[in-house]
């Protein structure tokens, strides 16, 4: 993830405000996207995308994992909604679940997710 948000020149307007949490796909997540879909993502030219599908991945304000509620609502910093379902200790968003959890950052909080939001 963090490869990617230097590619998409994200890392200094995190540096700079929030705090934020941070929905991280692992590695295994960027894994299932198609066939050199995430190098296509990472070319400079392709810039404007890689960023809007980061932006799915951000929201203002830091969350810990015991705070989602189920049923709540987030809304991005690109202005899409996240769906929160929690269930039996299990948290999803958008359908994607939640593995680490509340790795603290200097400006909010991460949690890695097991595949990339669309």
């Amino acid at each position: 993830m963090m490869r990617s948000v230097k590619a998409a020149g994200l890392d200094e307007d995190l540096d700079k405000s929030g705090p934020f949490t941070v929905f991280a796909p692992s590695e295994m997540a960027f894994g299932k996207l198609g066939p050199g879909e995430l190098a296509e993502l990472l070319k400079p030219e392709n810039r404007i995308l890689l960023t809007i599908l980061l932006q799915k991945h951000m929201v203002e304000g830091k969350i810990n994992f015991k705070d989602f509620v189920d049923g709540e609502q987030l809304k991005t910093i690109g202005g899409k909604t996240l769906d929160v379902k929690v269930s039996n200790g299990i948290v999803t968003v958008n359908g994607a679940t939640i593995q680490a959890r509340d790795k603290d950052a200097y400006n909010g909080v991460v949690h890695s997710l097991d595949r990339v939001l669309a």
